[in-house]
């Protein structure tokens, strides 16, 4: 996978999508569920391949990271989390236990 690099977070998503990650994921009761199909998945079901991290070029607080993710079923979407200020703690646990195979 080539290296990517976006100015925004719309423009991540916008090339992620491109790219084949076209599942829109979020979390909830701890797991990360594909809004469209509703299926779940567990973090060792989940793969991170690719991240983009943001901040708000104005306002500090406004910080994020777009994940591209991989399920071990083929399944690949975006998931978009908060850092600093406003991460969850129990989404960030759960990211950490997500192997990461990124390759630039």
């Amino acid at each position: 996978m080539a290296f990517h690099t976006y100015r925004t977070m719309t423009e991540a998503v916008k090339g992620l999508q491109e790219r084949g990650f076209t599942a829109n994921f979020e979390f909830a009761a701890g797991l990360v569920h594909d809004v469209t199909s509703r299926r779940t998945f567990r973090a060792d079901e989940l793969t991170i391949v690719e991240h983009h991290r943001f901040e708000g070029s104005s306002d500090p607080d406004d910080m994020s990271v777009c994940y591209a993710l991989e399920a071990r079923d083929g399944t690949r979407g975006v998931f978009v989390d908060a850092y600093g200020t406003y991460a969850s703690p129990e989404v960030s646990e759960f990211l950490t236990r997500i192997p990461i195979h990124e390759e630039n």
